[in-house]
């Protein structure tokens, strides 16, 4: 059974880091391309940051290039959202996403609320 669990969310200040984590089971990290989403109320999910499974290739969207970094340890088959310098704009509740075998499975979500 795949699953994708997420934590590491939680109350940041302005300015702050954080890291959060996507624990895969059932599939290979090292084989497959992971995603992280993050969604506001009454927006869509948007795709923020991936990592594919060949070359280690990542990209981003622009409202988070060059402040959040994305990585996998394949040991663990986690892989980690590295969120720095975040702002009020970054609150939302951030997703996991794999496509595995052509299907698509999400985590259950994480908060991430910045506020001072």
């Amino acid at each position: 059974e795949v699953q994708l669990v997420e934590s590491g969310g939680g109350l940041v200040n302005p300015g702050g880091s954080l890291r959060l984590s996507c624990v895969a089971s059932g599939f290979n990290v090292s084989e497959n391309g992971v995603a992280w989403y993050r969604q506001t109320p009454g927006d869509e999910r948007r795709m923020i940051a991936g990592i594919s499974s060949v070359g280690d290739v990542v990209r981003y969207a622009d409202s988070v290039k060059g402040r959040f970094s994305i990585s996998r340890d394949n040991a663990t088959n986690t892989v980690y959202l590295q969120m720095n310098n975040v702002n009020a704009e970054d609150t939302a509740v951030y997703y996991c996403f794999a496509r595995y075998l052509i299907i698509p499975y999400w985590g259950q979500g994480t908060q991430v609320t910045v506020s001072s």
